[in-house]
C-alpha cells in the first residue's frame, strides 16, 4: 500500500504538462500549448530525493506577465523506502489572445545549467470553469456493499506552527533589529495544508505588529518559497511571510502581539475509494506567541540626542592631494555600513579660514538582504582651499556616531593629507570687503572733538531761514 504524504502551500493553478527536460533528479517543465485568456500559463522546476538550495529567476516572456510564485513539496514511503521531491512553479498571465512564442531558455538549479527547449502558445478566449460534482457517486458502491455508507472524514494533525522572532531582545535607542513572520512546517508533517487569501491576512497583521515608535524599513517579500533550516535538530522547512528591520525613536518598550494566520486544511477520508471523495475542506488558525523588545538609552554624550547609530565605516575619495589656493576640488565622505542609512546626516564641519566647504550633494543607496539592512550614504563636496601649508582633513572632515560593535561612541575621521600651495587669499578677502574711499579718507581727517553749538555762518542762515517760514506761516493763518 503507497502512502503519500504531501505538504501543499500554494494557490489554485491548471497544471498540464506536456513538455520537459530531464536532467538527472531535476525537470524542468512547461504548460500546455493552449489555453483560455483566463487561465494562468506555468513553467515548473522540481527537484527529487534533494533540497533545492538555490535557482536562477524564470524567464521573462513577451506576451506574459509573471503573477506569483507557489511551491509545493511532497514526501512518500514505498516498500519502506522514502522519497521526497519539492516543486516552484511560476505564473504567467496573457494580456490579449493569440500566438506567443516561448524561447529557449536556461536555468541554474543547485549550482548546475539546465537548458529547455521553447515552444508556441496559443491564448484562447476565455475557458467556463467547470463545478465540481459537491458529492461524486462512486460506482463501485454497490459492488462492494457500500451504497449507503456515508463518508468519514478524520482530521490529521498538523506538524506545523507560526513564529514571530527578532535577531536581538534588547537595543539601544536607534538601533535596528530584524523582525520575522514565518511559517514552518516538519518534514515529518503529514497534514495537507495550502495558504488562504494570503495578500488580505498579510496587510492585518502588518497592521497590528508595527510598531509606533519606530523607523521602518521593509524587505517587501513578493513570493513566498520554502526554505530549508533546522530548528533543534529537527528539519523544517520555513516560509516567510513578512519581514522588516525597525529602528526605535525612543526608549519605549516594544511589544508585538500575538497574531493569527489561517489556512486551508484538508480532512482525509478514513476509507478512500477510486471514484468518491477522498478529502474534506476545513480551516484552522496558527497562533504566534507575544514578543517584547526592551530598548536602552545610549550612554552620556553631548550628541546623544543627534548621533546615528549602528556599525559604519569611512569610504573616502580626493580628487588630487596637491592643491593651489583658490583652486576648487572634490571630496568625497561616503559612509557604508549597517544601519539606518536613511537617517544619516552629514558631517558638521568645524568653521576655519583654511577651506571654504559647500554643502554636500547627498546619495545613498540602501540594500535589505539576509536578515540585515545595510547601505551607503554618499556626501561629495566642493572645496576651495584658502591658505597655503600641509593640511590633515580629519581636522575638518570627521562623523560621531555611536558603534554598536564596540558599544561606545567612534568618529570616523578622513586620514587625507593636501599640500596647498599659493599665495594666501586674506587680502582677496579684505579686499572684497572693502567700503570705498569714503572711510578710507578717514585716516586723513582731524579727530578732535568738536561742541555741536559751535557757532557759524551756515547755522545763522539755516536759522533765519527757519524763523522766516514760520512768520510766513502764522500770517496766512491769520488772515484765513
Amino acid at each position: 500500500m503507497r502512502e503519500i504524504l504531501k505538504v501543499t502551500l500554494s494557490g489554485f493553478v491548471v497544471l498540464v504538462f506536456i513538455q520537459s527536460v530531464d536532467a538527472q533528479d531535476v525537470k524542468i517543465e512547461l504548460g500546455p500549448d493552449k489555453i483560455g485568456s483566463n487561465q494562468l500559463w506555468t513553467i515548473t522546476l522540481t527537484i527529487e530525493n534533494e533540497r533545492l538550495k538555490n535557482y536562477s529567476p524564470f524567464p521573462e516572456i513577451n506576451g506574459l506577465v509573471k503573477r506569483g510564485t507557489s511551491s509545493s513539496t511532497s514526501t512518500s514511503f514505498v516498500n519502506g523506502r522514502m522519497t521526497s521531491s519539492q516543486s516552484i512553479t511560476q505564473n504567467y498571465q496573457a494580456g490579449r489572445e493569440g500566438t506567443i512564442v516561448i524561447p529557449d531558455f536556461s536555468m541554474t538549479v543547485n549550482g548546475n545549467d539546465y537548458s529547455v527547449k521553447g515552444k508556441q502558445l496559443t491564448i484562447g478566449p476565455p475557458i467556463q470553469q467547470q463545478r465540481r460534482a459537491p458529492d461524486p457517486f462512486d460506482p463501485f458502491r454497490d459492488m462492494f456493499g457500500r451504497d449507503t455508507e456515508p463518508t468519514e472524514f478524520i482530521d490529521v494533525e498538523a506538524d506545523a506552527f507560526l513564529a514571530l522572532t527578532t535577531d536581538k531582545d534588547d537595543v539601544y535607542i536607534g538601533e535596528g533589529f530584524t523582525t520575522t513572520l514565518a511559517f514552518y512546517v516538519s518534514e515529518t508533517n503529514r497534514a495537507d495544508m495550502r495558504f488562504y487569501d494570503l495578500g488580505n491576512q498579510i496587510t492585518d497583521i502588518v497592521k497590528q505588529i508595527k510598531p509606533d515608535n519606530c523607523w521602518e524599513e521593509n524587505f517587501n517579500i513578493d513570493n513566498i518559497n520554502g526554505q530549508p533550516v533546522s530548528i533543534r535538530d529537527r528539519g523544517y522547512t520555513q516560509y516567510k511571510i513578512f519581514q522588516a528591520s525597525y529602528y526605535p525613536l525612543n526608549d519605549q518598550e516594544i511589544f508585538f502581539p500575538s497574531v493569527g494566520l489561517k489556512l486551508l486544511k484538508y480532512k482525509r477520508a478514513r476509507n478512500p475509494s477510486f471514484f468518491g471523495r477522498n478529502r474534506q475542506e476545513d480551516f484552522e488558525t496558527f497562533y504566534s506567541k507575544p514578543k517584547r523588545i526592551k530598548i536602552k538609552q545610549l550612554p552620556p554624550h553631548p550628541l546623544r540626542e543627534r548621533v546615528a547609530v549602528g556599525n559604519y565605516r569611512l569610504q573616502e575619495k580626493l580628487s588630487s592631494k596637491n592643491l593651489n589656493t583658490g583652486q576648487s576640488f572634490n571630496y568625497a565622505f561616503n559612509i557604508a555600513g549597517e544601519g539606518n542609512i536613511s537617517a544619516i546626516e552629514p558631517p558638521v564641519i568645524p568653521e576655519n579660514d583654511k577651506f571654504d566647504f559647500y554643502e554636500p550633494n547627498i546619495r545613498q543607496n540602501v540594500r535589505r538582504a539576509s536578515n540585515l539592512v545595510r547601505g551607503t550614504k554618499n556626501f561629495d563636496y566642493y572645496g576651495i582651499p584658502n591658505e597655503p601649508g600641509t593640511f590633515n582633513l580629519g581636522d575638518f572632515m570627521y562623523w560621531i556616531f555611536f558603534n554598536t560593535a564596540r558599544n561606545d561612541y567612534d568618529t570616523l575621521r578622513s586620514s587625507a593629507v593636501v599640500n596647498v600651495s599659493g599665495e594666501s587669499r586674506k587680502n582677496e578677502y579684505i579686499s572684497s570687503t572693502d567700503l570705498g574711499s569714503f572711510y578710507d579718507n578717514i585716516q586723513f581727517e582731524n579727530n578732535e572733538l568738536k561742541p555741536i553749538k559751535e557757532s557759524s555762518f551756515l547755522l545763522i542762515f539755516t536759522n533765519i531761514f527757519i524763523f522766516a517760514i514760520l512768520a510766513l506761516s502764522a500770517v496766512l493763518v491769520f488772515k484765513r
